[in-house]
């Protein structure tokens, strides 16, 4: 893959990342319980975070190749 491509990908995780943590999608999430007695937003921001990482890991590793 061209580094190009790989860092027009990394791009757009950024800024799906700036759209996912920005006030109001944050907000429908803000719920007093979720699983496991978590605050709802938790969830959101650690499921969100760690996909995040997961697609940033998966592009910058398949850009190794």
């Amino acid at each position: 893959m061209r580094k190009g491509l790989a860092a027009q990908r990394l791009v757009a995780v950024f800024l799906t990342g700036v759209l996912l943590f920005n006030y109001p999608v944050l907000s429908l999430f803000d719920r007093p319980a979720g699983w496991f007695g978590l605050p709802m937003l938790w969830v959101f921001l650690f499921v969100t975070w760690a996909a995040l990482l997961a697609v940033v890991a998966w592009i910058v590793e398949r850009g190794a190749r």
